[in-house]
């Protein structure tokens, strides 16, 4: 029998903790910040410690190279759902916003969302 289940792709900006604009040298500065304070020599091989530490390095050799930044960015995951729409544009300021770039269809909860702030203005 074959396993289909795909594993669930990582929000590479959350791990490093930056924005989803951030600059070069913000990701690499959290980079090393996380790496130091997640280095497994500093936890005595504790293997929760090493699987953070990897995804933070992980996470970084994608960020830190354009090319698969651009790649990460376009087929990556953002995590949009976890978020108000207020929360999400706050947090992800400075991208432009297209539907069928982020994957967000007519019924998303953010389409409720807007219209529930719409009829609360009307009324």
């Amino acid at each position: 029998m074959e396993d289909n289940h795909k594993p669930t792709p990582k929000d590479y900006y959350k791990i490093l903790e930056v924005d989803y604009d951030a600059t070069e040298e913000k990701i690499r500065l959290n980079y090393r910040r996380l790496a130091l304070k997640w280095h497994p020599d500093k936890h005595q091989g504790d293997s929760t410690i090493t699987a953070k530490f990897q995804e933070i390095n992980e996470a970084y050799k994608v960020l830190s190279d354009p090319a698969k930044r651009f790649d990460y960015d376009l087929t990556g995951i953002h995590e949009i759902d976890k978020y108000t729409l207020r929360e999400y544009l706050a947090r992800f300021k400075g991208m432009i916003l297209t539907c069928n770039g982020l994957g967000i269809n007519s019924t998303s909860i953010w389409t409720q969302q807007l219209s529930e702030t719409k009829d609360f203005r009307e009324q």
